[in-house]
């Protein structure tokens, strides 16, 4: 069985002159997800990219077990191209892992679309609303395979009822043993959500 962890150990994040935090500690194991919350300018975004490892941790260690998958602002999707060639670029890249790995989007076979987006298949992302290219991130995100999911304001752009697919889809991937690190100024439903206030750790 594989093993799924993230934690991190005395973390700290400097941005210029400014420490964000400091003596961040948090350990997650597969079925887990923790919701990062506080308010703009805290460095919860700062904090995601230092566990992607997209941005150095002033001070402190992040341990991994597991694939990594990120989903912020960026779908990370070619706008020139239709929106089904985009996913089955990253499927390709990802070699997803039927465990984790969401099927297809395909425009035929009946299956169910949970992100909605069977018929945009053929849109250029270029053309696709925020809401819309946020579940394309999602969707890119669920299809992955990556164990791990750190996600960066997951909610904005959807109305109410994406809003409840998006956690729906995280709550699939938790009972699947993924588990997840929610940065979110919106209330989440998922169950046994723990929170990490990260105003508490401001230097």
């Amino acid at each position: 069985m594989t093993v799924t962890t993230l934690s991190a150990q005395g973390l700290a994040c400097r941005r210029g002159d400014r420490i964000l935090f400091r003596g961040l500690d948090f350990a997650l194991q597969a079925g887990e997800a923790l919701h990062l919350a506080g308010p703009n300018g805290v460095g919860k975004s700062s904090l995601i990219r230092i566990l992607a490892g997209l941005r150095e941790a002033y001070a402190g260690t992040v341990e991994r077990q597991g694939a990594l998958a990120l989903l912020d602002e960026r779908p990370a999707l070619d706008g020139h191209l239709p929106l089904g060639q985009a996913l089955d670029f990253w499927r390709r890249i990802d070699r997803a892992q039927p465990q984790h790995a969401a099927p297809p989007l395909t425009t035929t076979g009946g299956r169910a679309d949970p992100f909605g987006l069977d018929d945009l298949l053929d849109v250029p992302v270029r053309y696709l609303s925020t809401g819309q290219r946020k579940r394309a991130g999602l969707a890119r995100l669920a299809a992955s395979g990556a164990a791990i999911w750190l996600l960066d304001e997951p909610l904005n752009g959807l109305d109410a009822h994406w809003a409840l697919a998006a956690q729906a889809a995280i709550a699939a991937h938790l009972a699947a043993g993924g588990l997840a690190l929610i940065a979110s100024h919106q209330p989440l439903t998922l169950d046994h959500l723990r929170t990490l206030a990260l105003a508490e750790y401001a230097a």
